[in-house]
């Protein structure tokens, strides 16, 4: 894998100065778009995971100003919803392995398509995991004892996001 990302950054290095039909990206390919598969998965679950977790940390840090003996609910809470960012990272590794210079269009669509699943979801369903995670703050605040039931309400979120991990690997490894 990292002699194919040495392979593609010694190519692109090679851009010529002037846009037109032959330039890189065109002889790249499948190879550059199952690359924008990889990023599509990566960056839009990572927003998602960053979004949720920045709203669940702000709940926690208020929850922690009126008693900073909540630390532990308030950092699972808050830690719930990074776990999209987490998938997205692992498919678009696991992409990256899959990728060859000089694929075919068809294997890097496909690949692209692979990455979609997790990338949507996993950008969707961490800010509706945040939203409940940081309502679950709320309860924290106000019922301390019950925050674990909080905690069970945010992962019923999670299983959208594995449904369209599990998707995401199957397709990476059809």
């Amino acid at each position: 894998m990292i002699t194919t990302l040495n392979l593609l950054l010694a190519e692109a290095a090679e851009l010529p100065t002037a846009v037109d039909n032959t330039s890189k990206f065109f002889t790249w390919g499948g190879t550059a778009i199952a690359l924008i598969g990889a990023l599509l998965a990566v960056v839009l679950a990572g927003i998602g995971s960053g979004l949720a977790v920045k709203n669940v940390a702000s709940a926690g840090l208020g929850l922690l100003s009126e008693d900073p003996k909540q630390f532990m609910p308030a950092l699972v809470l808050s830690l719930l919803p990074s776990t999209q960012g987490i998938y997205g990272f692992v498919i678009a590794f696991m992409m990256l392995g899959k990728v060859t210079t000089g694929m075919a269009y068809a294997d890097g669509f496909a690949l692209m398509l692979a990455g979609l699943p997790i990338g949507v979801v996993g950008l969707l369903s961490a800010i509706c995991q945040g939203k409940v995670a940081a309502a679950g703050i709320q309860l924290a605040a106000k019922q301390p004892k019950h925050w674990s039931r909080a905690m069970i309400l945010t992962l019923l979120v999670e299983m959208f996001a594995l449904l369209s991990f599990i998707i995401s690997i199957f397709m990476v490894n059809r």
